[in-house]
């Protein structure tokens, strides 16, 4: 039997709710609009990526974003915005669009400096519950991915409630990150 493929989303989706998540995902028989708050969330990605990457402006009504993203920037090492990673089930590192992946995921900025590696997830939505499996998710593909890298400190950046979750993950942690994916995986 070929291995499901997933990311963090979709587990969630799963997760939330089965017959949804094989009425949308897998048998395509609907198609998911994009609603207000989430073209929100895109347009304010792009708008930190390209403040990350090449320095440019944020627009005017995101500005307000800059007091919390500005420190990352400060971090010294080289800066990975919007940087795509894919595991096979093996927890291999592979390319985002091998046909082989078994698991993917987009981290929003990651500086990696040395053996130590930031990496926060923009949240435009509510703080209230905040699930750090994706961090733990994205700390295992940035292990794969790059060999020299010993710790991910890592952070969900609820950039509209000014609130930051910091999480710090060591590369002899993989096996517990993996087992806190397991019951929703089986």
């Amino acid at each position: 039997m070929q291995p499901i493929k997933w990311s963090f989303s979709s587990l969630k989706q799963y997760i939330n709710c089965p017959n949804q998540y094989y009425e949308v995902r897998v048998l395509k028989k609907y198609e998911t609009k994009p609603t207000h708050q989430m073209l929100y969330g895109l347009d304010v990605h792009s708008a930190l990526e390209e403040y990350a990457k090449s320095g440019k402006d944020l627009p005017h009504n995101y500005k307000r974003f800059a007091a919390m993203v500005d420190p990352l920037l400060e971090i010294d090492g080289e800066r990975y915005p919007e940087h795509k990673m894919a595991l096979t089930e093996d927890g291999s590192a592979c390319s985002f669009t091998d046909k082989e992946y078994w698991v993917r995921g987009i981290v929003d900025l990651m500086i990696i400096s040395g053996d130590t590696a930031s990496i926060v997830d923009y949240k435009t939505g509510s703080d209230k519950y905040p699930d750090v499996k994706q961090l733990r998710l994205m700390a295992l593909m940035t292990f794969a991915h790059f060999p020299q890298v010993n710790v991910v400190k890592a952070g969900l950046m609820f950039i509209l409630h000014n609130n930051f979750i910091p999480e710090e993950y060591t590369r002899d942690q993989q096996d517990k990150l993996w087992d806190s994916f397991k019951d929703d995986l089986s």
